[in-house]
């Protein structure tokens, strides 16, 4: 098998020898070559033609931002972001995303002294998104067609969502199709660093009909508010009292178990959801790499729930909803693009 070729993109002389030294000790990398800043980035990219490319959020000159434009309009490649987390660089990840970089990982959660420690992470992630296909979330006034006018027929309490890499950009594909109003409350892991939830439920909001915000420990669930788990913590469903007019449930946020590989993890949440609200739940899993959010999956349906995976063509890694699919856990397999259109149907 061909090694997978790397371009690093970085202006700190340091990150960029931090990172030849980890791929090279990785067999199944090498590195395509080494840019400085996003002139020479892009020049490098048209010549060396690099199946990933890790890209520096922050330089001078071309940022990265720009030179990100340039090569997905030039020459479409996966791009990992090194960000860093502050309130602009966290925006700026996320702008990165929504124009079409596959993901990032937050360089300043270790010093430069030991940024060894991200190598895991960084190489897995170049692994996971080598080979696929870079595809911008296309954005344009709302057109809600069909679906105008829907908004549940209130048999549907709770819509629990799960999501890793490639999830903002299909977070926000989803979200702005419902309308305000909608009879049920949304329930959402988004695998991130601290730090990164709230600044994209903020920017979720102020694009949306629906509200959107990072919960908060006793938050209710309630029609037409979207919920998404704070980094570092689960997020859980407790019932507070059950009627004709369905199941009325809060949140609680903790950092137990701790056996589990993230944290939220798409699976405890689902495993709660499936046990307040059963039959009067719906289990979403989107795009991402791994197996999150397939157990929980099955005790939804178990439950009664109903169960939908973003199909292949659109998702941005397809790990996730195959693992789900392929054990059986999934009612309905279908694009990101009609996933609203599915829920409002069936809520």
């Amino acid at each position: 098998m061909s090694k997978i070729r790397v371009l690093i993109v970085d202006d700190s002389p340091f990150i960029r020898k931090a990172l030849l030294r980890i791929f090279e000790s990785e067999p199944e990398i090498e590195v395509a070559g080494v840019a400085r800043d996003g002139k020479e980035a892009i020049e490098k990219v048209m010549a060396l033609d690099p199946d990933v490319i890790t890209l520096d959020i922050m330089m001078p000159g071309i940022d990265g931002i720009d030179t990100l434009k340039i090569i997905m309009e030039t020459k479409p490649t996966p791009v990992l972001m090194l960000s860093q987390y502050t309130r602009e660089g966290a925006e700026l990840t996320l702008n990165a995303l929504e124009i079409g970089a596959m993901d990032f990982v937050d360089k300043s959660s270790a010093g430069l002294m030991d940024f060894s420690r991200l190598a895991k992470e960084i190489v897995s992630k170049i692994k996971a998104i080598a080979g696929s296909k870079p595809h911008p979330t296309f954005i344009s006034p709302l057109v809600r067609g069909d679906i105008e006018g829907l908004k549940g027929k209130g048999i549907i309490d709770a819509v629990a969502v799960g999501t890793s890499t490639g999830g903002p950009p299909a977070l926000q594909v989803l979200l702005q199709k419902f309308p305000a109003g909608v009879s049920f409350g949304l329930l959402i892991v988004q695998h991130m660093p601290q730090g990164f939830t709230g600044p994209l439920a903020r920017r979720l909001d102020s694009i949306c009909d629906i509200h959107v915000k990072e919960a908060e420990d006793g938050d209710r669930v309630e029609p037409g508010l979207a919920l998404i788990a704070p980094s570092g913590l689960h997020m859980t469903t407790r019932k507070i009292r059950s009627s004709a007019l369905g199941i009325e449930g809060k949140i609680k946020l903790e950092a137990e178990p701790i056996n589990f590989a993230h944290r939220p993890s798409v699976d405890v949440l689902f495993q709660s959801v499936a046990k307040v609200y059963g039959c009067r739940a719906i289990g979403v899993i989107l795009t991402g790499m791994g197996s999150d959010g397939a157990k929980g999956m099955q005790s939804i349906k178990e439950q009664g729930g109903f169960t939908i995976a973003q199909d292949e063509a659109t998702s941005t890694i397809f790990g996730m909803p195959k693992v789900a699919i392929e054990n059986g856990f999934v009612d309905r397999i279908i694009p990101i693009t009609s996933m609203a259109e599915e829920i409002l149907k069936r809520a």
